[in-house]
């Protein structure tokens, strides 16, 4: 069986880094090129463990062209996405999508773009498998509880917030529920100091050094709460579930959103 090929995009940031580090010298796996917005002149970049040196450039459309990749991975910014998506579908190659913040109709239009194009995209707010089964148990609890809060703490440099599984948490949660959840008469007016309304649940976002990826969910009742809290410890968690992306968005047309689809959760 021939290794798939992948394309990295946004790959001299810390998730593209990773992924190139993590599966460049991985069976199934074959880095076939690297796309970066600022680089001044296009050039090989070498690789670890001995593999050869892929070609890298600012030129999307060239990458593609000349590396013929069945994948491209993007873990940059719903402003970088969005051109890359329109590209990469005309191309016929699959995507596996880790950008936050895309908008509804951001959404939409990945399905409608990779649909016309018959290809894949795969799109997760999260790939680490741990805080995948956090969302997961979080709207499992969601129907036995009326309040809940998360608190969502990440580095310094994460652009958005919330967090995209912070957001998707909450809806989650309520679309499990079948309604919103219930918010303090007191609290209704939502103070700032509060944090944001996203379905009835209060999201408080924490930017700081030294933290990387940590979210908890945290559901009252009379007498009685529950939290259910992950840690991101280093990106190296994020590695399985974009390797199982990538294998999966060859088998789908459309989009796919969320990994939990993909575990049959």
């Amino acid at each position: 069986m021939k290794p798939i090929r992948v394309v990295v995009y946004g790959a001299s940031g810390k998730m593209g880094r990773e992924i190139i580090n993590s599966l460049c010298s991985h069976p199934e796996i074959e880095i076939v090129g690297a796309v970066e917005l600022e680089v001044s002149e296009e050039f090989y970049l070498p690789l670890l463990d001995g593999c050869e040196a892929i070609p890298f450039s600012s030129n999307l459309d060239y990458i593609l062209t000349t590396c013929q990749p069945d994948v491209l991975v993007d873990f940059t910014t719903a402003q970088a996405t969005m051109p890359a998506v329109r590209t990469t579908t005309e191309h016929g190659v699959n995507l596996v999508i880790g950008t936050t913040g895309l908008t509804v109709d951001e959404l939409s239009e990945i399905d409608r773009l990779a649909l016309e194009h018959q290809v894949g995209a795969v799109v997760a707010p999260n790939f680490a498998l741990g805080a995948v089964l956090m969302m997961h148990l979080a709207k499992v609890a969601a129907k036995y509880f009326d309040y809940a809060e998360i608190i969502e703490l990440h580095h310094h440099q994460k652009a958005d917030s919330p967090s995209g599984t912070a957001l998707s948490t909450a809806k989650v949660m309520a679309q499990a529920r079948g309604k919103p959840f219930c918010c303090l008469s007191e609290q209704e007016e939502a103070p700032s100091s509060r944090g944001e309304q996203v379905e009835g649940v209060t999201i408080h976002s924490v930017r700081l050094p030294g933290l990387l990826a940590h979210q908890e969910v945290i559901l009252g009742a009379p007498g009685q709460t529950l939290s259910i809290h992950h840690d991101t410890i280093s990106r190296e968690c994020y590695m399985p579930g974009v390797l199982l992306a990538i294998k999966e968005v060859l088998k789908h047309k459309g989009l796919v959103y969320g990994l939990d689809t993909l575990l049959g959760l």
